[in-house]
């Protein structure tokens, strides 16, 4: 099986040898305008009680952020990634860019801020899998307006733009701005979560992908099962939201629109670690959906690329590329 199709990130070149059209490479192309952080990763019996001291068994670093861990996972399935974040003048920033790098993602519009940390994300995971994250978003706030703005002729070329919620909300703002101005459509990660989202300001977005904690903040509702993240759902789309895609863990995941309501289940497997499991089905659903403009099977595929990643240990290192990921797809009957 196939999984879309293969190209080159050096030589643009469709299955059938011919070179890509500019519509394909367009169609192949996805921004990301978001944040970047240094992952602390430390794994825990349990949480410690205020003011008690434990020792952890194991502790690891490694690449993240909401923006570059969906940047990373759609680039390693093959599509066109530019990124737009900023890092900060640290020990961190180089190897946050020299990781972008290794994965073909575009870093023209990746910026150093002189006299200001990189972002850090502290994780502590738990034996059953669960995570609990502090961020600190350091070079992450300067990511300004005036950075889409400079961007704009490279965006402007781009099949889909992705954001999320630890930049700076005037930004995100402006880039759905932008995204409505040029026909891009936009999905729009909430998270971390605002209950003050401007809904005139983010109406325009194609998809707002919240996963249950993210869905109860932002509608003010009661999330606790797949029956009242609908209603909840619903209640955003009545308020002028077109699609609002809900991830829900192992249960897979349920668009809601006007259009009405369709739930994908997830695919069964034993966790090991759910960290960055959202930006993993979020990389996928992008990817497929810049290649196919199928929010369905986008969805399909994506929640086998999250239930593949939670096998593994932390975030972007648990990350399949193509080929790994249509083994895993083979072994679950896709």
């Amino acid at each position: 099986m196939l999984f879309y199709y293969h190209h080159s990130h050096a030589a643009a070149v469709h299955p059938s040898g011919a070179p890509h059209t500019k519509e394909e490479t367009q169609m192949e192309t996805i921004a990301v305008i978001g944040s970047n952080m240094v992952d602390l990763v430390t794994y825990v019996a349990r949480m410690p009680a205020r003011g008690e001291t434990l020792e952890a068994p194991n502790f690891e670093l490694g690449c993240g952020g909401k923006g570059a861990n969906q940047a990373v996972a759609a680039a390693r399935l093959g599509a066109r990634v530019v990124m737009v974040t900023k890092v900060g003048d640290d020990v961190f920033a180089d190897n946050t860019i020299r990781n972008f790098e290794r994965e073909g993602i575009d870093t023209t519009h990746v910026r150093k801020v002189a006299g200001v940390p990189s972002g850090v994300a502290p994780i502590f995971v738990e034996p059953d899998s669960s995570n609990s994250i502090l961020i600190v978003k350091g070079a992450n706030r300067h990511l300004t307006p005036d950075d889409i703005d400079a961007a704009a002729p490279q965006l402007a070329e781009c099949a889909l733009i992705v954001l999320q919620l630890e930049i700076e909300l005037d930004t995100v703002y402006h880039a759905i701005a932008f995204g409505a101005r040029h026909g891009i459509p936009v999905l729009l990660n909430p998270a971390p979560a605002v209950a003050d989202l401007d809904f005139e300001r983010i109406r325009t977005v194609e998809f707002f992908v919240p996963n249950e904690t993210e869905l109860a903040i932002v509608s003010g509702m009661p999330v606790d099962s797949r029956e009242s993240a609908t209603r909840a759902a619903e209640a955003l789309v009545a308020r002028g939201l077109k699609h609002v895609l809900v991830t829900l863990g192992s249960n897979g995941s349920l668009l809601v629109s006007r259009d009405g309501v369709r739930h994908v289940p997830g695919v069964p497997v034993d966790a090991r670690d759910t960290t960055g499991a959202g930006d993993a089905y979020i990389g996928c659903f992008a990817r497929c959906y810049a290649a196919s403009r199928d929010a369905l099977d986008a969805m399909r595929y994506a929640s086998a690329y999250a239930a593949h990643s939670v096998t593994g240990l932390g975030t972007q290192k648990s990350y399949a590329d193509t080929a790994t990921f249509e083994r895993f797809l083979r072994d679950a009957g896709f």
